[in-house]
């Protein structure tokens, strides 16, 4: 069984309330963020969400870990429906690291303070182990025991990031969603992060989830990768073979366009993606897929599994074979 399943999960965001559209005179705009979403995650894999800004891979990470409440469709916990509202023990079980650790800590509050105050709150070791309990775990993300005695400000990004890493760690989570969580350091930093965050995911048992749209970011880091677009998945694949043979021409156009090391990559898409407030009739990459044929206009493709993948391309499909609808990727 799954420990982590989206089912045919949709969220919806009103621009305006309906007394401003009755106002305006038109009807009250609504944008789908994420668009019939499914797929789930084995206990210990390692995820991979990838995909340009605005494409939803955000929101669907803010639904999974309960700060949104989805529009349609479900999220599971092994058997168990979740929805938005969540006690305190199901909370626990998915914990999120953001892109920006400035932001989310608390720059009045030492390290050893914010670490000691999820503990107590949370009851999470008896009081006398509460700093026993904080020294475990900045030893966890590597870092020295005095860091508890710093504000964050003080302390670097990649240090920063490490004590949000081990903040979310504090609550034993089955479940870390990574969004972003690379974007804002060096390369050199990075690379330290991601190597945190497999070895955590090895010596913890941890199921990941990695957000991010960078490809070659996710690449070393996860076993399967979901790339969107638009708010909806165009290709579902293991890593290694979605590298090898990407399906989509999306997946493709990110994959040429990933930096590499003395190399300067121009970019591989043209234009801008389409408004979610103005979706084409047929795909929605069509306006920027350089192989689209009459089909692609007219008839949005659905998402179909073949060999292990699913790619939501009429070109890829019919090159494929493929036969076997689907609703989601595995």
């Amino acid at each position: 069984m799954s420990l982590l399943e989206v089912k045919d999960l949709t969220v919806r965001f009103a621009l305006e309330s309906p007394l401003q559209a009755r106002l305006a005179g038109h009807r009250r705009q609504v944008v789908t963020a994420v668009d019939d979403i499914s797929f789930s995650v084995e206990r210990g894999g390692s995820l991979g969400i990838v995909g340009e800004s605005g494409c939803g891979k955000s929101t669907l990470a803010r639904v999974i870990v309960g700060l949104v409440a989805p529009s349609a469709g479900e999220v599971r916990l092994g058997d168990v429906e979740v929805g938005a509202r969540r006690d305190r023990a199901t909370r626990r079980r998915i914990q999120m690291v953001f892109q920006d650790p400035g932001s989310s800590l608390n720059p009045a509050r030492t390290v050893g303070r914010t670490l000691a105050e999820l503990l107590r709150v949370h009851s999470m070791v008896p009081s006398g182990e509460v700093e026993r309990r904080c020294e475990e775990l900045l030893d966890l993300v590597q870092l020295p025991a005095s860091v508890l005695k710093v504000r964050p400000q003080r302390l670097s990004g990649g240090q920063r990031q490490r004590v949000a890493i081990a903040r979310a760690l504090a609550l034993e989570p089955e479940i870390l969603i990574a969004d972003e969580a690379v974007a804002a350091l060096d390369v050199s930093v990075q690379a330290s992060i991601l190597n945190l965050l497999a070895d955590l995911r090895a010596s913890l048992g941890l199921t990941l989830i990695f957000i991010s749209h960078d490809l070659a970011v996710v690449r070393h880091i996860s076993e399967r990768v979901i790339v969107m677009y638009l708010g909806r998945i165009v290709e579902s694949s293991p890593t290694a073979r979605l590298f090898e043979d990407p399906r989509h021409p999306y997946s493709r156009a990110l994959i040429a366009a990933a930096p590499q090391l003395g190399l300067i990559r121009a970019p591989a898409l043209s234009g801008e993606p389409t408004s979610p407030l103005d979706l084409p009739p047929g795909c929605r990459f069509e306006p920027r897929c350089p192989i689209s044929e009459d089909v692609c206009r007219q008839v949005e493709p659905a998402l179909i599994e073949f060999s292990g993948c699913s790619v939501a391309c009429h070109v890829a499909q019919r090159r494929d074979g493929a036969t076997h609808p689907r609703t989601g990727a595995s």
